[in-house]
């Protein structure tokens, strides 16, 4: 549970803005996200080959 600690005559905008810099950084959202879809788990070995690929091909263009 968020709690944003709230001063007396302290503007509304600044708690809201002082709440979702909260609940940005407990990854809520992104959690969420990430459970919406469900990726097979052949499938998620072939996107980190791939990215394993991509990346190798970055590092030896700039060996050269």
């Amino acid at each position: 549970m968020i709690i944003v600690p709230v001063r007396e005559g302290e503007n509304i905008e600044k708690c809201l803005k002082k709440f979702k810099r909260k609940f940005e950084k407990t990854g809520a959202v992104k959690e969420l996200r990430r459970r919406q879809q469900f990726d097979a788990p052949s499938q998620v070995r072939r996107v980190k080959m791939e990215r394993a690929i991509y990346v190798q091909h970055l590092r030896e263009s700039m060996a050269e």
